[in-house]
């Protein structure tokens, strides 16, 4: 039988503690997460991506199975060169769902037998998102609510 090998993409800009929580409980269902920061030329991000990789490979240390990688072009490219069968994603909401539902099924198409797999985020962190987490570090807040306490100092460091 071979490995169930799981993509989880996003720009983790910071990751949050949602993201953290949907990993954990993904590793009760596949042998192997490669947790992977995708890089879009057009889009401006609050944290460089060498930050975002030392991150999440701090916070993912003591797992094993989550590996931590970055890509740039289709999600379903970057799967096909991992050998990954699943996408996995998070729902934290009705509108997260029909977003996430048509890149599903368009992915199912262009993706070779790529199924993602959904998992609905705990009702304690369904409120969290990186660009909310953005915005309240661009504000100057406290956003020691949202992001793992290493990450926390380090932001609080930056401002």
């Amino acid at each position: 039988m071979s490995k169930k090998i799981a993509v989880f993409p996003g720009s983790f800009d910071p990751i949050t503690l949602g993201h953290i929580d949907l990993v954990k409980r993904a590793t009760r269902i596949f042998d192997e997460i490669i947790v992977a920061v995708g890089v879009n030329s057009s889009k401006k991000y609050l944290f460089d991506l060498d930050q975002r990789i030392k991150w999440l490979e701090e916070v993912f240390k003591e797992f094993p199975e989550v590996h931590v990688d970055s890509f740039s072009g289709l999600t379903v490219n970057f799967c096909k060169e991992k050998n990954a069968n699943f996408l996995l994603r998070g729902l934290r909401n009705a509108s997260d769902f029909d977003y996430e539902k048509t890149i599903s099924q368009l992915n199912t198409i262009i993706g070779d037998n790529l199924e993602t797999v959904f998992l609905i985020s705990k009702p304690e962190f369904s409120h969290i998102s990186s660009t909310i987490v953005r915005e309240i570090i661009k504000g100057k807040g406290d956003v020691s609510p949202f992001v793992p306490d290493n990450i926390v100092k380090e932001i609080n460091s930056l401002k």
